[in-house]
């Protein structure tokens, strides 16, 4: 399987990244273990997580996703041929991006992956409070010191990212080689209107979340009345207007066509978009992952591109 290169990080990633949200939550650690397993068997290689994946869960509090996948990298010594990212910033017991809070956060995920290093260390979300200044050069020193490889920005605006790559081109600073977008069939405009610009232009990874709109874009559900029950309902109500039939609709449409399903249309356009590293998705079952993966092998000709864009424009 072909990799394509994270920014000019000197990382290679193949084109689908496991979303590690599950890990811990809706996925218990013997699940876990059996995707990640599948998972790089069929040839991918990039993890993605957060120290406060999934404090939102039940009886959780957060660092359950980086504790699992510690546990596998270490059962199954892989961990030289995975690329992990992680994320610091949202959870509340180590919020905001003040040098100290990074250097803290940084020391606790490494901890509890079981590494002393990470590959991609992302800014889960701006933090208006601290100087950029601050926070680049908290990440300069996990650098220098061996622990971070490369450092991403995940839901940062157009405009405070490009602050950010002048600040560390101005001061001799690493600066952010990948961007984590929230980018899908449904939700472009932010990614495509301005932040897709900063990546053409500074030659940024780009490795998208919330990649099937929560599992809208699966078909799983077809209306509103569906989500009784499900574990994300609240995420997903959103979804079900006008213009999100039409997505759906058309997304179905493309998978009766090439005997695929609409979560392999929905990634393959992903994959096909321009600049586009890589997407992140996410599965519970080896039945959802297995489905998941095919996405890579699976090519869009330009009337499926053209009618899925027509419909979610």
């Amino acid at each position: 399987m072909q990799k394509r290169p994270l920014g000019r990080s000197g990382l290679d990633i193949a084109p689908l990244v496991f979303g590690g949200n599950v890990f811990g939550w809706t996925a218990d650690e013997a699940r876990s273990f059996e995707l990640l397993d599948r998972f790089t068997a069929a040839g991918f290689n990039a993890i993605d997580t957060a120290d406060s994946y999934s404090a939102w869960g039940p009886g959780l509090s957060g660092g359950e996703s980086e504790t699992v996948i510690g546990k596998w990298l270490a059962r199954r010594g892989r961990r030289d041929d995975v690329v992990l990212m992680t994320k610091v910033g949202m959870w509340e017991p180590r919020k905001g991006l003040s040098a100290a809070n990074i250097e803290a956060a940084a020391n606790d995920s490494l901890r509890r992956l079981g590494t002393d290093y990470l590959d991609v260390y992302f800014a889960h979300i701006d933090d208006g409070t601290v100087p950029l200044e601050e926070t680049l050069g908290a990440f300069a020193k996990l650098v220098q010191a061996g622990k971070v490889r490369a450092i991403g920005a995940s839901n940062y605006s157009a405009a405070r990212l490009r602050e950010a790559l002048g600040i560390s081109e101005a001061q001799g600073l690493p600066r952010y080689e990948v961007m984590q977008p929230r980018y899908n069939l449904y939700d472009r405009a932010d990614f495509e209107n301005e932040l897709a610009g900063v990546a053409r232009e500074h030659e940024l990874g780009v490795v998208s979340y919330f990649s099937l709109a929560s599992g809208f874009l699966t078909g799983k559900y077809g209306s509103v009345e569906d989500l009784q029950g499900a574990a994300r309902a609240g995420m997903l109500e959103g979804y079900f207007d006008e213009r999100g039939m039409r997505v759906l609709s058309a997304v179905r449409e493309v998978a009766r066509e090439l005997s695929a399903t609409p979560a392999q249309v929905a990634l393959a356009w992903l994959m096909a978009r321009p600049g586009v590293t890589a997407p992140i998705a996410s599965a519970t079952s080896l039945e959802q992952l297995d489905d998941l993966t095919r996405a890579a092998g699976l090519r869009l000709d330009e009337a499926a591109m053209d009618k899925l864009e027509s419909a979610s424009a």
